[in-house]
C-alpha cells in the first residue's frame, strides 16, 4: 500500500499506519512490524509514527486491538446470522480460526508474548469481552456463551501455533481442530434453537461422521 503524500487528518494517519502493519504482518510475520517499516511503507516519517503509538509496543498494541476490532465485527455478524438460521456455525468457527491463521493474529500474538510484550494482548481480549457481551444481551445463559467463547478462541490460537504439525503426526486430517469446533458450536452456544438450526446439525453430524 502506497499513500500518497498528502495532509492527513490523526485518524486517517493512524488508520492508513495500521492498515500498513496489517499487511506487513500478512507478507513477512509480525517481526517485520516496526516503525521504520510501517513509516515507509506510508511516506511518513518515524517522528510521526512515534507521535501516534510511542513506541513499537505501542504499535504492536495498536495492531492487536484494530485485528481484534475487525475480527469480532465479523463473528458477531456472523453469529447473529446463523442464530436466524441464515449461515451455519461453521462460518463462525472458519472465521475464528482464519483470524488466528491467515490473518496472522495468533502469529502475532504469540510473538509479542515471547518478546514479553503480553499487555499489548489487552485489546484482543477486551474485544472479545465486547463481542460476549453483545451476543450475550438478549441471553440469559452469558455463562454458557462466554464459556465457549472462550473454548473456540483458545481452539483456534493453538490450531494457528500447531495444528499442522500436530494434525500430521497424529494422522489426522488438517481440518480436525476445525471440525470439533464446529460439533461443540452447533451442539451449544444456543445455536440449536430454531427447527432450522436442527437439521443443519443433524445433516452436518451425519456429513461428517467418522469413516
Amino acid at each position: 500500500m502506497s499513500i500518497a503524500r498528502r495532509r492527513l487528518s490523526p485518524l486517517e494517519s493512524r488508520t492508513a499506519a495500521l492498515e500498513a502493519a496489517r499487511e506487513l504482518l500478512l507478507e513477512a510475520g509480525p517481526q517485520a512490524v516496526t516503525l521504520k517499516a510501517v513509516a515507509g511503507r506510508i511516506q511518513r516519517t518515524h517522528a510521526n509514527l512515534l507521535h501516534h503509538f510511542g513506541s513499537a509496543s505501542g504499535l504492536q498494541k495498536a495492531l492487536a486491538g484494530y485485528l481484534a476490532d475487525m475480527i469480532t465485527a465479523t463473528i458477531g455478524d456472523a453469529v447473529k446470522k446463523a442464530r436466524r438460521g441464515e449461515v451455519e456455525p461453521r462460518t463462525i468457527v472458519d472465521l475464528t480460526f482464519d483470524a488466528f491463521d491467515k490473518e496472522g493474529a495468533g502469529a502475532l500474538a504469540s510473538w509479542m508474548m515471547a518478546s514479553g510484550n503480553e499487555d499489548a494482548l489487552d485489546p484482543v481480549v477486551e474485544a472479545i469481552h465486547r463481542l460476549v457481551d453483545e451476543l450475550s444481551a438478549s441471553e440469559p445463559n452469558r455463562p454458557y456463551i462466554a464459556e465457549h467463547t472462550l473454548a473456540l478462541v483458545l481452539s483456534a490460537l493453538g490450531d494457528s501455533m500447531m495444528g499442522a504439525p500436530m494434525a500430521k503426526a497424529l494422522g489426522l486430517p488438517r481440518t480436525m481442530a476445525r471440525d470439533l469446533a464446529t460439533r461443540t458450536l452447533f451442539a451449544s452456544m444456543a445455536l440449536a434453537e430454531s427447527p432450522e438450526m436442527n437439521t443443519a446439525l443433524v445433516n452436518w453430524m451425519a456429513a461428517n461422521a467418522p469413516k
